[in-house]
């Protein structure tokens, strides 16, 4: 059972537009959305006029002072004038949200061909104003003051991980503990990115540097250190979604499954060690493709800090809970792996503009499957997925593409 069996039609991205991520002064978010918009129309084989519908995905949460951002893509072209136009908005999820809410219009036959992008720009505002609105996405500390943000959260995910699981990661091997095992995700992510012409960090720092606090890789909320955390970016990405290719720059990529799922937003309400919601997206969007785990050539994942791209070993089905390390320890999320993970170096040197990131994710996965990727080019890459998540393991998406 796939997807085209499931619904009667192929869903192809066709056309797919993405900007550098990182500080980008000289844009605004009108010119990233309209770049991207331009790009990816243009690369898919329409006209601006062929667009039947428009979905924009961007968080913001106050880091804008516009909040209402639907119809920027239209700036693109008077020929969009009168095309629906919706901003999708799930925390750090919301370009899979924009994604998703796209193919949905597709199926449901409302449109033919539809415009998904995704946006942020971050880096006008200050670190305060930033990290309020990026806790707007916890339940608890929504509106609250925090000197550590966002990351505190996932600090207490790596806790309770760590004190559950620290004696068998102690006899694993790893000298450090979890430490060391963050720090390895990190340097491998960061050492990815070195060839992805779009991330925002090009430095390959190596695994000592990530695994060992200084005075240029602090402690930022025990145990996570300044390289266990993604950075605040600028950024945009767009895709054409079809039922049929009209003689695109590239070839068109499949989307063989998607899943869905969200958890309870109370904190009480969950096992911190376990994105229970993430896994069961993960078994909807493999059960659609009809493929396991085994089946897939690589996954770019949602690595806001380190912790959550280890726990997602585990989510994902890679290992059992608890044995996330093994992943690392035996090389199987390398580039040479057997499922390499964040081949573009994820969020954590990619950047991680939020509302821009999911979409981001799928046009780095399309390019791998067309082998349009340039130096980041996986051999043979047939079939991917792409995992993006709002929240700690709240807000969770996962699609499977392959190439056609």
């Amino acid at each position: 059972m796939s997807l085209q069996d499931q619904f009667g039609k192929d869903i192809l991205l066709t056309g797919w537009g993405h900007s550098k991520f990182g500080k980008l002064t000289d844009d605004t978010l009108e010119s990233l959305i309209v770049q991207v918009a331009g790009e990816a129309i243009r690369n898919s084989g329409l006209e601006p006029k062929d667009i039947d519908e428009i979905y924009l995905g961007q968080f913001n949460s106050g880091m804008q002072p516009l909040g209402f951002t639907s119809s920027l893509a239209l700036q693109l072209s008077e020929d969009l004038a009168n095309v629906p136009a919706t901003r999708a908005e799930n925390a750090c999820a919301s370009g899979s949200a924009a994604f998703q809410q796209g193919v949905k219009a597709v199926l449901a036959g409302t449109a033919r061909s539809v415009l998904v992008i995704g946006a942020e720009k971050m880096t006008d505002a200050g670190a305060d104003v930033v990290g309020a609105g990026l806790l707007g996405a916890s339940y608890e500390m929504a509106g609250k003051a925090s000197s550590t943000g966002f990351t505190g959260l996932f600090a207490e995910v790596a806790k309770h991980y760590e004190k559950r699981y620290g004696a068998v990661i102690a006899g694993s091997g790893f000298a450090g503990g979890l430490g060391d095992i963050l720090g390895s995700i990190a340097a491998k992510n960061h050492h990815n990115g070195m060839d992805n012409p779009y991330a925002q960090m090009h430095r390959d720092f190596g695994e000592e540097f990530c695994r060992t606090i200084s005075e240029k890789n602090p402690m930022v909320a025990e145990p996570l250190r300044r390289t266990d955390c993604s950075p605040v970016s600028d950024g945009a990405a767009a895709v054409v979604i079809s039922t049929s290719a009209s003689g695109g720059a590239t070839a068109p990529v499949r989307l063989a499954g998607f899943g869905h799922a969200n958890d309870f937003f109370p904190a009480e309400k969950r096992d911190p060690t376990e994105f229970a919601a993430t896994r069961v997206s993960w078994e909807r969007a493999l059960g659609m493709a009809g493929v396991g785990i085994e089946g897939l050539d690589f996954a770019e994942v949602h690595d806001c800090f380190t912790i959550a791209e280890l726990l997602m070993y585990e989510a994902m089905g890679l290992t059992p809970r608890g044995e996330g390390w093994r992943a690392i320890q035996e090389g199987w999320v390398y580039k040479d792996g057997k499922l390499p993970i964040n081949v573009s170096g994820g969020l954590k040197a990619k950047g991680h503009p939020v509302g821009a990131t999911g979409v981001s994710q799928h046009v780095i996965a399309a390019m791998q499957l067309s082998g349009t990727a340039g130096a980041m080019q996986l051999p043979n890459a047939r079939r991917g997925a792409v995992q993006n998540m709002g929240g700690v393991g709240i807000a969770n998406y996962v699609s499977v593409l392959e190439a056609v």
